[in-house]
């Protein structure tokens, strides 16, 4: 199994990176929690009803442990704690929750370990690779200053029509194309 990519041309001339090209992570399907029961109750004993209300009782437990303000560990996945999004106040006396606090949300820190070497891994990409994925429409053989500025590509969103997957861009970094990532 492999992480699968598209090229995506950065098109927006005030981007870091304006005219260069990235990798964007292609997402092929989502998996539901059925779904993902389903795959669980053929490698253990549970029932994937069993599995289905596990899953949303943990949901529910955590949502109720987020919003007393705790950090919700599990053991071998990562860390899910509440962020806030605001905007600063002139000094502590002016500050209001109604003016000031602009939403909630959800941050997620995935668990790290040491490897065998004493890298630092996160848990879901320990020994994964990378793979362009089949049907990119942008032609990696031309030189990167070819005379013309129109590539295939319209907008950072890769332009990947008659793919399957969708392009979610990542935050991937180039030359990473081809290679494990440990």
């Amino acid at each position: 199994m492999s992480v699968l990519f598209r090229l995506s041309k950065v098109t927006s001339p005030k981007a870091k990176g304006y005219g260069k090209w990235y990798p964007r992570a292609v997402i092929t399907q989502t998996v539901d929690t059925e779904q993902l029961a389903t795959i669980m109750q053929r490698n253990c004993t549970l029932k994937k009803a069993d599995i289905v209300a596990v899953i949303s009782e943990l949901i529910e437990t955590m949502a109720d442990q987020l919003q007393d303000s705790k950090r919700v560990k599990l053991n071998g996945f990562g860390s899910f704690k509440i962020g806030i999004r605001g905007e600063g106040a002139d000094s502590a006396a002016d500050f209001s929750v109604s003016k000031n606090i602009k939403g909630l949300h959800v941050l997620f820190q995935p668990e790290v370990k040491k490897d065998g070497s004493g890298v630092m891994q996160k848990t879901f990409i320990t020994g994964c690779s990378v793979l362009e994925a089949p049907k990119n429409d942008v032609d990696t053989t031309k030189p990167a200053n070819s005379g013309s500025n129109s590539g295939s590509n319209s907008g950072s969103t890769g332009g990947n029509s008659g793919s399957t997957g969708d392009n979610t861009g990542g935050n991937t970094q180039p030359g990473s194309g081809g290679s494990d990532m440990n």
